[in-house]
């Protein structure tokens, strides 16, 4: 009695002698599909995104003067002028307050906004709804709008004056113009924060607060020994999120100040476009982009990397 292999596919796994096996196996199919579904994406990062990055480096290292239409070789000269850049500092400086201002103002106001429409009371999907319409509103137009509010004689002066203070020049003061520029952009995406913080409190088990309750804790230890970490994956979400678009706040500052007064709400993103497209030094602009570019990497790796030490679940 002949043996047989009962085995499925054995008899489609070899080929029979003589024959040469197909080249389009399964195998080789399903792999053409995949990288199929993925060419798309492939294509757009590369061509939007790795290859402008290459052609940055590349700029950085030429003078590129558009109105005399010369493009000319000068090695490092770009990161030698941003070594002796009188004004380097001053943007830095202005980057950083900006950032870190929106970012606690932003991330603590959103939570606070979370925690409040979480409740169970009447008008809550109103309030949400507003809190969330900035968002969706143009940036220009929203930026326009607050630059009439804060003019000398505007609606916030207007408002003071009904009861008796003086506002300043809200846009032309050092350090009062830093303030209404990080409040402008806290107000208008402050919604998208509380948006993700609201889904997070919602998917945090209630049990575990009933057992909290019964042990005697109070709503603040709640609140810092449950709800923080148990969203803490959306608390690195939404600082990654945050920490990225204030290094790359442009309209408001274009809109509202132009820079001033002075250099004092010159953010880098700013004053590359400064340096490139009005003063028509596209090499040193490449040089500063890719200052940024570093600026916005360490720092989401920085954030990422941390995430181990305060985010839940982590290891």
């Amino acid at each position: 009695m002949t043996r047989t292999d009962t085995r499925v596919g054995r008899a489609d796994a070899r080929p029979a002698p003589g024959r040469a096996r197909p080249y389009w196996t399964t195998r080789r199919r399903d792999q053409l599909t995949g990288y199929l579904f993925i060419a798309p994406q492939l294509f757009g990062s590369a061509v939007f995104v790795i290859l402008p990055l290459i052609l940055v480096v590349w700029y950085s290292l030429h003078e590129w003067n558009v109105l005399a239409g010369t493009f000319d070789f000068v090695g490092t000269e770009n990161y030698k002028a941003l070594a002796d850049d009188a004004n380097l500092g001053a943007v830095l400086r202005a980057t950083g307050l900006f950032s870190v201002g929106l970012v606690v103002f932003n991330l603590g106001l959103a939570l606070l906004l979370a925690v409040l429409l979480n409740q169970k009371f009447r008008g809550t999907v109103l309030f949400r709804t507003l809190f969330f319409s900035p968002v969706v509103v143009s940036l220009v137009a929203w930026t326009i709008v607050w630059g009439f509010l804060l003019q000398d004689n505007g609606g916030i002066n207007g408002l003071l004056d009904t009861i008796g203070v003086d506002g300043p020049n809200w846009l032309r003061g050092e350090t009062t113009a830093m303030i209404s520029v990080v409040v402008v952009q806290v107000f208008k995406n402050v919604g998208l924060n509380m948006v993700l913080f609201l889904a997070a409190l919602q998917g945090v088990p209630g049990e575990l607060y009933e057992a909290a309750e019964m042990d005697g804790a109070g709503r603040m230890r709640q609140f810092w020994r449950i709800t923080i970490p148990m969203i803490s994956p959306t608390i690195l979400l939404t600082s990654i999120i945050t920490v990225v678009g204030s290094l790359q706040v442009f309209a408001q500052i274009a809109v509202l100040t132009q820079g001033g007064p002075g250099t004092s709400t010159t953010v880098l993103v700013y004053y590359l476009y400064q340096q490139a497209f009005q003063f028509h030094h596209f090499g040193y602009g490449a040089t500063l982009s890719i200052v940024l570019f570093g600026i916005v990497l360490a720092l989401t790796v920085l954030q990422w990397q941390m995430r181990r030490r305060w985010v839940h679940h982590e290891s």
